[in-house]
């Protein structure tokens, strides 16, 4: 039984990875629709991450995340895993 619920807990690749999920994330905050739009542009282009308009620090895209395969428990913005 113990190994069922470890396997429950593992974090899973959301349906929809590309749109981050709002506990990390609110993309319709109208503070953060240029980093949504730098994320989708880099998305486009097949880039695994981008420069936050806003600081200047480079931001993981969802797809360079999901490529990595697993959740690193860091809180990335657009982490496309769910525990």
């Amino acid at each position: 039984m113990a190994s069922l619920l470890a396997v429950a807990d593992e974090p899973v690749l959301r349906a929809n990875h590309l749109v981050p999920h709002p506990d990390r994330f609110d993309a319709t905050d109208p503070a953060n629709q240029s980093a949504m739009a730098a994320h989708d542009a880099a998305v486009a282009a097949g880039h695994g991450g981008y420069l936050d308009p806003a600081t200047g620090l480079f931001v993981m895209t969802a797809l360079g995340l999901a490529n990595r395969g697993t959740c690193c428990s860091n809180g990335c913005r657009h982490c496309p895993f769910v525990i």
